[in-house]
């Protein structure tokens, strides 16, 4: 099976920004980058349970004159395996379905609302509807790109946060960059240490780890400045509880207001992994 990220390519400033980020990301850990280039505002992703309607802003569609060209030349200037992506299948004339079967997806944190709109502590609707429903883990990128020179995961105990430090732990291992590990506990210590066990991490874990943030009291969002700035963070969308289905774990929405890098999100139902 290809490991591959899938990329929406908008034809603007902002969005070569955001395609950087998705090269950096395929460069670093060796994998595939596959590109769609929308001829239209409108596509359909058919997960195993969902299916997901994205609408695009019209910025999507600046310039197609210009955007195969500029995309194409990005990517091979970049030296990564690229595929371009061509609809074959149609939901309707203008809804084209696309492929989910990737090991991973860049989104903004919007992809239906003006520029303008887009700002670090928003997720859009669209955006959450995928990480929701996607076996593949979505990239969410920072406005202007940004290289990672190390990885973060914040986690809390949940399936969704072990599958992040799965992903982390293989990260580290494919770049060669170092791991940390965050921890605010709300359990006690004991707890964080008894689901890495369960895991069958826990020796994988003490090989690659570089240090352990881990913290009993403070905000968490004045804890997360303890990270480092150029760090990849990795992170599960849900955590327990009986609203889980409906809104993203509290933690991770606070990350995701508070930092500034990319970070990667694990959604309840992704399983994907390098390999």
């Amino acid at each position: 099976m290809r490991t591959d990220l899938f990329h929406v390519f908008r034809n603007t400033p902002l969005g070569r920004e955001t395609f950087m980020q998705s090269i950096y990301f395929c460069r670093t850990l060796d994998i595939t980058l596959s590109v769609y280039v929308p001829e239209a505002t409108q596509f359909m992703m058919y997960f195993d349970h969902d299916a997901v309607q994205v609408k695009l802003d019209h910025s999507y569609l600046s310039d197609p004159a210009s955007a195969v060209e500029r995309a194409r030349t990005l990517a091979a200037n970049s030296g990564v395996e690229t595929r371009f992506i061509d609809p074959i299948n149609r939901t309707a004339s203008n809804l084209p379905d696309l492929p989910t079967h990737f090991s991973f997806m860049c989104c903004p944190r919007s992809v239906s609302d003006q520029a303008s709109k887009i700002g670090l502590g928003y997720i859009g609707p669209k955006v959450r509807h995928i990480i929701r429903s996607a076996t593949f883990s979505v990239l969410l990128t920072p406005p202007v790109f940004k290289p990672w020179t190390s990885i973060a995961v914040l986690f809390g105990g949940s399936d969704s946060a072990l599958n992040a430090l799965r992903t982390g732990i293989v990260f580290a291992e494919r770049s060669g960059f170092p791991l940390d590990l965050f921890i605010q506990q709300e359990q006690e210590p004991d707890y964080y240490i008894q689901r890495v066990h369960a895991a069958g991490l826990e020796k994988v874990l003490a090989r690659c780890c570089r240090q352990r943030y881990e913290f009993a009291d403070g905000a968490f969002d004045h804890n997360l400045y303890n990270l480092p700035h150029d760090a990849l963070v990795l992170s599960g969308a849900y955590g327990h509880g009986r609203i889980r289905n409906l809104l993203f774990g509290s933690k991770m929405e606070i990350a995701q207001t508070t930092l500034t890098t990319s970070m990667l999100v694990t959604g309840p139902q992704a399983t994907a992994h390098l390999n």
